[in-house]
């Protein structure tokens, strides 16, 4: 299918109530071309990004990752996080198998904003974890949504995903969402000092499926799995 098909495909498909196909191009990569494509939430003007390579439409055990905005790691390099390392280990995973998809979904700070993802920073550095700090600021530990996610999948034709993720609440709301999930691709990154804390709370709080070997310097990091 060309990518006149695959534009025409989206417009008709793109009839929902919840988002709209706003705009879609070639974007050029060091990892190769990927097909990009803007959701738009028409409740709320929201925009979440679709990275694409290959055919997807209509084919099983698609490779997925559903990844959350991280300003403070993925543009000013923060250390305090593995998301960076998670997306690029996402879009590695797609380039070398020549197809998949990987869901760039604004809501930074799990879901509270980035402002308040920098209060509860500075409450972490007064010795709350995470998920403390989300709810001495009055949120939920963790206010992602996985419908949006789920809606573009649904437009984009994939039938079933083979989901880059560590986290099985993301694995459950998507199948809450109908969306069949072939199996698990382990999401690897980075031990290190700066990170192992909140890798841990992630581990003890919401059962991330993370292996924590002991990690005291980056130079000698080990890799979670």
């Amino acid at each position: 299918m060309d990518t006149q098909d695959t534009d025409n495909e989206l417009r008709a498909s793109a009839i929902s109530r919840t988002l709209e196909v706003y705009a879609e191009t070639e974007l050029p990569t060091g990892r190769g071309e990927f097909r990009t494509i803007i959701f738009r939430e028409k409740k709320t003007g929201v925009e979440h990004v679709a990275l694409l390579m290959g055919e997807v439409a209509g084919q099983e055990g698609v490779p997925v990752r559903v990844h959350s905005e991280c300003l403070t790691s993925e543009v000013f390099g923060s250390l305090k996080c593995d998301c960076k390392a998670q997306l690029d280990q996402a879009l590695d995973i797609v380039a070398r198998a020549g197809y998949g998809v990987v869901l760039y979904l604004r809501q930074e700070g799990r879901g509270i904003g980035l402002g308040n993802k920098i209060r509860a920073y500075a409450l972490q550095a007064r010795g709350h974890d995470t998920y403390e700090a989300n709810r001495l600021l009055g949120f939920p530990e963790d206010s992602r949504r996985y419908d949006v996610a789920a809606e573009m999948l649904r437009l984009l034709g994939v039938r079933s995903v083979d989901l880059i993720t560590n986290n099985p609440i993301k694995i459950a709301a998507l199948v809450n969402e109908r969306i069949a999930v072939r199996r698990r691709i382990p999401s690897i990154g980075p031990v290190t000092k700066d990170n192992e804390a909140y890798l841990r709370a992630k581990v003890e709080r919401s059962g991330h499926l993370i292996d924590l070997p002991e990690a005291t310097d980056e130079a000698d990091s080990k890799k979670t799995g």
